[in-house]
């Protein structure tokens, strides 16, 4: 049994009024545990709603959301509950720090869960160890650090809860190539030492295809694609047709097989175009 499931999953805005939108429609899916899963798709999809109800901020309008078999939103109890198993960071979640130093922001979340002291600091050394926050900054104030720092920061203080399940929306959002490779690191790190489930929503086709192991597409409210990345990008059409980007890798790979160059698909980093690359300079194997 999936760890967390959605069946038949339906969420409408506005039901009844002028401006009734239906968001998602239909969705059934299944994330086993510890499985690291890109979520993309066109802004506006739906993608921001689904991931809503994966820990009951949002409610159905109809289907159900199961964690190990039960219904997350049963009662308030079952919704309080889920949102310590599966934890959501916002996109720019910097931008929710309050506290006066790190080491507050970050133990807010378990202070909250009435851990005692000794159990907090754990939680917050454990969450700064997997997000590469150092000892010194936890009497600084997080409003004078830097964005990078600041969204370490955020992740760190979901990370502190413990979740099974770790959802983060555009986890990398404005951030340098340094600090965004930084961040996706640090949360692979996160999810190969603790065997959690990660999701996380991207636009950047070259970070999903670098660390994700499934990809979910959701377009117009539906599931569009899910599969592998290579199954995924190997149908390049069809995210294009669906205003989505592929990454360079796949890119400069359809380019050369329009020249002529037998490069074999599929292609989606660019550890794998170097390979076909140098093994179409080899002969035949290509």
């Amino acid at each position: 049994m999936a760890q967390l499931q959605c069946e038949n999953l339906r969420h409408v805005y506005s039901a009844g009024t002028p401006f009734e939108k239906t968001a998602i429609d239909c969705i059934n899916l299944a994330f086993p545990q510890g499985q690291m899963i890109g979520l993309i798709g066109h802004t506006g999809s739906g993608k921001s709603t689904l991931i809503q109800h994966l820990n009951a901020l949002l409610r159905p309008t109809s289907g159900v959301v199961t964690y190990n078999g039960a219904d997350i939103n049963e009662s308030k109890i079952s919704r309080r509950d889920i949102k310590q198993k599966v934890g959501l960071v916002f996109q720019y979640p910097e931008y929710q720090l309050f506290e006066e130093t790190v080491y507050k922001d970050v133990a807010f979340g378990p202070r909250n869960m009435g851990l005692g002291e000794n159990e907090i600091r754990e939680r917050v050394l454990e969450a700064a160890h997997f997000t590469g926050i150092e000892e010194e900054l936890f009497e600084r104030s997080p409003l004078e650090l830097s964005g990078g720092q600041k969204r370490r920061i955020a992740i760190a203080g979901v990370i502190a809860m413990r979740p099974r399940i770790l959802i983060l929306d555009e986890p990398t959002a404005g951030l340098d190539p340094a600090g965004s490779r930084q961040i996706l690191d640090n949360i692979c790190r996160y999810r190969r030492e603790t065997g959690s489930t990660v999701i996380f929503v991207s636009h950047n086709m070259d970070d999903v295809a670098r660390i994700a192991e499934r990809i979910i597409v959701i377009s117009k409210g539906n599931v569009f694609m899910d599969g592998r990345p290579e199954e995924v990008f190997m149908e390049p059409e069809k995210l294009l047709s669906q205003g989505l980007d592929v990454p360079h890798a796949t890119a400069i790979a359809m380019e050369l097989r329009g020249r002529g160059i037998p490069i074999p698909m599929p292609v989606c980093t660019h550890e794998q175009l170097v390979a076909a690359v140098a093994a179409c300079r080899r002969g035949p194997v290509c």
